[in-house]
């Protein structure tokens, strides 16, 4: 396990915006993880899209993290949306009712458009 953990950011025509989480989220890079995520909602990303391809391992801290990011969007009176989630982090989201909560599509390109054909403010 590492304390890296990389956030790299892709602005979106409209409001939503792409970060692409690489490396391993756990206890010790989940705080990390949360704070930058945070960070950018609170600099206007309000719809904010995590392409979770490039994530080797998640555990309960970064479970909690993406919930934590998830109710920071909330508070904000934006969303979080899921992409690309690796199949051994979906099994866990699935098993925890999280993926009820937290909207995740197959890839960045889907969550995407389905953010732009959703109905309401942008």
């Amino acid at each position: 396990m590492t304390d890296d953990i990389e956030l790299a950011l892709t602005t979106t025509p409209g409001a939503a915006a792409v970060a692409t989480v690489t490396g391993e989220i756990d206890l010790h890079t989940a705080p990390g993880l949360r704070t930058r995520a945070l960070e950018l909602i609170d600099r206007g990303h309000r719809h904010l899209i995590l392409d979770l391809s490039g994530v080797g391992f998640c555990d309960s801290a970064g479970l909690s993290a993406l919930i934590g990011i998830w109710h920071g969007a909330q508070e904000a009176g934006g969303s979080l949306t899921l992409a690309a989630i690796p199949d051994r982090l979906m099994r866990m989201l699935t098993l925890t009712g999280v993926d009820s909560l937290l909207p995740h599509y197959p890839s960045t390109a889907e969550a995407l458009s389905a953010h732009q054909s959703a109905p309401g403010p942008a």
